[in-house]
This record gives C-alpha cells, sequence and structure tokens, in this order.
C-alpha cells in the first residue's frame, strides 16, 4: 500500500515557523472516503514514524496529526514521542466523558491538544478547558463568530490558530483579532499589489542569476563570481561536502566543487543560493517551499525525460514574486530563462506547466487533483512520496 504525506507549515505571529501539519493519504483512493480513520491515520503514524522517520518530514518541528476517537480512547498518541507531536482532535469527534478523560490522560503526560475546525456550542467546553491550541477555518467561519470566540478565549487558557489563511491581508486580520497561530499559503503571495524598486543589493543577486542562466556558460567568469561572494563559497562547499552526497574526499576548492557538479548543476545551485540570499527578509518557509519544489520537479522531470535544470528553475522561480514583491511578469523580463519557464510562470499555460500544477497539487494534499495530475503525466505514483522526502531531505543541507 503506497502512502502519501505531504506538510503544511504553521507559523507564529512573527511569521517565524512554529510546526507543520501532515497531510495524509493511502493507495490511489481519495484520501479519507473510503478509508476507515483508524486505519488512515495508524498507516500515516508507521510510515512517519517508523518508517520515514518523523524528523526527516518536519526538519525537527512538531507534527499537528488528526487522531480519531477511536484512537484516542485508546491511548493510541501515547506510542509516539510527547514532544514530536500535537495531538488534534476532529470536530466530528463527541466530546462525550470518555473522550474528556482519554484527553485529560494526553495532557497529564505533557501533550499538546488542539481541536481542528473548532465552531464554539456549549458541549465543548470540557474539551477547551484542556486544548493548549484552537484552529478556527476562516474560510467557514464568520468575522462576528471569530470574534466571539477570541472573545471567550480570555477565560482558557488556549491560544487561537487561523486555518486557510491565503493572504497576506487575511493573515493581518487575523493577527489583529488576537490569534498567535497561522495556518495557510499566505506566505507565498506578494505583500504588495503594486511593483517596489528592487534594492541594490538585491540587483546584485539578480544579476548573479542572469550571468549563471545564460546559455553561454564561462567557468572561469563564474569561479569568480562565485569566489567574491564569501556566503556562496561557503555554502557551496558545505553542501558538496555533506552527507547527502557521500563523497570519501573533501572537496577544498571552487574550482574543484564546479567540476564536480558540472554546468548544469553548478547553474542550478548558484541560482539556489543566490535566491536564497533575495529571500532574507522573508520568512524561511518561502526558500524552503521554493527549495522543495525546485529539487521535487528535477526528480520528476527525470521520469518524464524532461530538461532537468529546466524543471528545477521552474520550481526554484516559482515563489519569486513574493520574495521580491512584485509581479511574476516583470520578474521573468528581467531574466534570461526559457520561454517554457516564462509560460507557466507568467501565464500558467505552456509543456511545463502541469510539473509547477504536480507539485502545488501535491503541497496542498488534494489528493484526487494528484490522481489526475499523476496520471496525465505518466508518473508512478510510487514515487511521489519518495521525490518529495528527497527533495525535503536535500532542501535541509541548504536552509
Amino acid at each position: 500500500m503506497d502512502v502519501f504525506v505531504a506538510r503544511q507549515p504553521i507559523f507564529n505571529r512573527f511569521r517565524r515557523l512554529f510546526a507543520y501539519e501532515l497531510l495524509f493519504r493511502t493507495g490511489m483512493a481519495n484520501s479519507f472516503p473510503g478509508v476507515e480513520d483508524g486505519l488512515a491515520t495508524s498507516s500515516l503514524l508507521s510510515s512517519s514514524f517508523f518508517t520515514v522517520g518523523i524528523g526527516q518530514i518536519t526538519s525537527g518541528r512538531r507534527a499537528f496529526i488528526n487522531f480519531p476517537e477511536e484512537m484516542v480512547l485508546r491511548g493510541m498518541p501515547t506510542l509516539f514521542p510527547v514532544q514530536s507531536i500535537v495531538v488534534e482532535i476532529l470536530e466530528d469527534v463527541e466530546p462525550t466523558d470518555e473522550v474528556v478523560t482519554a484527553c485529560q490522560k494526553l495532557v497529564n503526560k505533557g501533550y499538546l491538544l488542539a481541536l481542528d475546525d473548532f465552531v464554539y456550542t456549549m458541549k465543548h467546553r470540557p474539551l477547551m478547558e484542556l486544548a493548549q491550541i484552537i484552529k478556527v477555518d476562516f474560510t467557514i467561519s464568520s468575522i462576528d463568530e471569530i470574534k466571539e470566540l477570541v472573545a471567550f478565549s480570555t477565560k482558557y487558557h488556549f491560544k487561537l490558530l487561523a486555518e486557510k489563511i491565503e493572504t497576506y491581508e487575511e493573515y493581518t486580520l487575523a493577527r489583529s483579532l488576537g490569534f498567535v497561530y497561522f495556518q495557510g499559503y499566505f506566505f507565498s503571495k506578494p505583500e504588495v499589489l503594486h511593483n517596489k524598486e528592487i534594492s541594490s543589493s538585491q540587483m546584485i543577486y539578480m544579476k548573479l542569476i542572469m550571468e549563471i542562466n545564460r546559455a553561454e556558460f564561462d567557468v572561469k567568469n563564474l569561479e569568480t563570481l562565485v569566489m567574491q561572494d564569501v556566503a556562496i563559497s561557503y555554502k557551496l562547499l558545505k553542501c558538496i561536502n555533506s552527507a547527502y552526497y557521500s563523497r570519501l574526499q573533501p572537496i577544498s576548492s571552487i574550482r574543484n566543487a564546479i567540476a564536480y557538479l558540472g554546468e548544469q548543476g553548478i547553474r542550478m545551485f548558484v541560482s539556489l543560493i543566490a535566491t536564497s540570499k533575495l529571500s532574507e527578509s522573508k520568512p524561511d518557509e518561502l526558500l524552503r517551499t521554493s527549495c522543495i519544489r525546485a529539487r521535487f520537479l528535477e526528480l520528476v522531470a527525470g521520469e518524464v525525460k524532461r530538461d532537468t535544470g529546466e524543471a528545477f528553475m521552474l520550481g526554484l522561480f516559482s515563489m519569486l514574486d513574493a520574495i521580491l514583491d512584485s509581479s511574476m511578469e516583470s520578474l521573468m523580463l528581467q531574466l534570461p530563462v526559457s520561454d517554457d519557464i516564462v509560460q507557466a510562470l507568467v501565464h500558467q499555460a505552456g509543456p511545463l506547466y502541469p510539473l509547477l500544477q504536480l507539485i502545488k497539487i501535491y503541497e496542498a494534499g488534494q489528493w484526487v487533483e494528484l490522481d489526475a495530475a499523476i496520471h496525465e503525466l505518466g508518473l508512478v505514483s510510487s514515487n511521489m512520496i519518495e521525490y518529495y522526502l528527497d527533495a525535503v531531505r536535500w532542501t535541509g543541507y541548504f536552509i
């Protein structure tokens, strides 16, 4: 049985990463329809903790995981490290005496308890008294309902988490209302609607990206450019000598590192590091997601016999508008990238666009749509989780 795991970031008030929610799907059926909740969560936990390793999936952060009622009553969360998970109680779990008692035992043992997709009713008060986090879906709750819950929260000890926050304006609103944690892809959108000037320091790295992506590739010029920047030189040598590449003999010179990676490899690497410098004022997750997309699409492109370097750049630049708070169209005019990349990023069209759709669908845990995308591209479904975990692990060596 194939197991698919994706993750969605959860931020604090300062847009720093707090945790990840793990999104689960097994086999080629949809996520939970047709799959009993206990079996679904058991498969996820078995895969995450025993097969893959939770640390690899969440990069050492806590994992929010949905536990159905039966597993809560059986005390299943206690099989896993208290410091690694947040126990999510689904919205359809009835707060019976047995459920409340089971949750009390978890809290007594130090587990964090979160109420998912919460809508306040009197019967939920016993769970509210135990919960450390209450998640509110901004797409199904009115502002009046949210304000009422915020006012009510002052009587308890829980913190509020805003779900489905998709724009910077929604994040600002939720924060102003008193929410402490935020989940959604608001961090991946530009914070301004108009274009702004790129700073002189950012322009240096834009020029480096332009130089490295020119058709005429000059190794000596590249070596000079890399050696002029201590941060890029350091990250290049650190990465090339990391466990990911499993080298027996360390590489100590920029020239040897360039030779080892090859033209395409060094082009992708320098573009990645330059992009990381462009995003220094942004949440780390923005760059982390860009890198995961880049590596994931590189691996997918290899399977479908597409240009892996082009696919890598597609993923890496897919959030450049949010990094620089500018329109994607104006940014693509400044970079010497292929027409296919421009078509995919600016016009959501062209031969590369299905690859970009694939990773976005995977990130969102839209499993039915993922089936169709996998079929359309002619991919082997069981490779998806391997590619995703490889991308997460690979990204960990840079960020």
